[in-house]
């Protein structure tokens, strides 16, 4: 059997659940755009798609018109990119890594994005030259290899590389603390550290164009490798004995993730649990292969982060929740009763 006729035949049991995850997700964004302080009707969605996207005429209400596209719409639509490249990203890692803690947050990624952005906006590293998302990148890497390199001094294992994403994120984010404590003003800290904390607030159509492609491509970088991630759960060693080129892979998928960490982190700030907790919930629904992981925990993050979203506008009358609050909420009891849950089984 060919590598692609396996890998059809590995992928056809799972497309009913697929598109079931489809439907949810439309459902979710659907949520997302009506749902809020501001309840607006589902038949304005319709009438306002008609307009924007097929020049149809129809009578709008400018308030809730501008509401719903220029706002909720991008907004719900980064945030379900959002969720879908940090399920990928933990995916990826865990495998790996082979270590079932591995996620963006823990190993150091997303403190080092948040600490090359934060860097570029307050003191204009590179004379404006270099954007958000380039600094993020720069630190999310920087954080990977500097990670990397403390376990391998420390033994390589995968207690030691949990030990060296948790030190180098401490070092990352104390960086972060100093750096807005140093150069920003009142002002541009209660903003920052808001954004850290994961933030949809700010998020237009630019934003959208810049997440969807980059997590689009992740995607299908991570989907056309879902052999050697299976691989890798047994070790390099293993990936290396059938065939697989082991650097390169390694090479080509932590630098998706480091991409998809970055861009991510660069628009929305740091939102933990997602890329932790959603390939765990996922494998116990469709099993450890990567071909149904993958696209199933690409489905499941973005429409836990939708409905993360969703509840950051509605728990606090008149005040919105740094959505990486309402995952932490959700995602440390979550987590713990999937441990426990492993512990009965095992």
């Amino acid at each position: 059997m060919t590598r692609r006729a396996a890998l059809v035949a590995l992928t056809l049991p799972v497309l009913p659940r697929v598109g079931l995850g489809a439907v949810l997700l439309a459902l979710a964004v659907l949520a997302g755009v009506i749902v809020g302080e501001t309840a607006l009707p589902l038949r304005l969605v319709g009438d306002v798609l008609a307009v924007k996207l097929w020049g149809a005429e129809r009578a709008l209400d400018p308030i809730d018109a501008g509401i719903l596209w220029s706002y909720r719409l991008p907004r719900t639509l980064v945030a379900a990119a959002c969720g879908a490249g940090l399920a990928l990203s933990g995916v990826v890692l865990q495998a790996l890594v082979r270590n079932a803690l591995a996620d963006p947050y823990l190993l150091g990624v997303s403190a080092g994005a948040g600490a090359g952005a934060v860097s570029v906006a307050l003191l204009g590293i590179g004379g404006g030259a270099i954007g958000l998302s380039a600094g993020a990148f720069g630190g999310a890497t920087a954080a990977f290899v500097l990670v990397a390199l403390l376990a391998r001094a420390a033994g390589g294992g995968p207690a030691q590389l949990v030990l060296a994403g948790i030190a180098g994120s401490q070092l990352f984010n104390a960086l972060t603390s100093f750096l807005i404590a140093k150069s920003a003003n009142a002002e541009q800290a209660r903003g920052l550290m808001f954004w850290l904390l994961g933030n949809l607030s700010g998020v237009r159509w630019p934003d959208v164009t810049m997440a969807l492609p980059v997590v689009g491509a992740g995607f299908l970088v991570c989907l056309a490798h879902v052999r050697p991630l299976d691989a890798f759960s047994f070790g390099s060693g293993a990936a290396a004995a059938l065939g697989i080129a082991v650097r390169r892979v390694q090479l080509v998928l932590i630098a998706a993730v480091t991409l998809m960490t970055a861009t991510l982190v660069s628009l929305v700030g740091s939102i933990g649990f997602v890329g932790l907790v959603i390939p765990h919930a996922v494998r116990l629904l469709v099993g450890p292969r990567h071909a149904r992981l993958v696209p199933a925990s690409a489905l499941a993050g973005a429409i836990f982060l939708i409905a993360a979203d969703i509840a950051s506008r509605v728990l606090i009358p008149g005040q919105v929740v740094p959505i990486g609050v309402v995952t932490a909420l959700v995602g440390a009891p979550g987590f713990a009763l999937i441990l426990i849950r492993n512990r009965r089984r095992a």
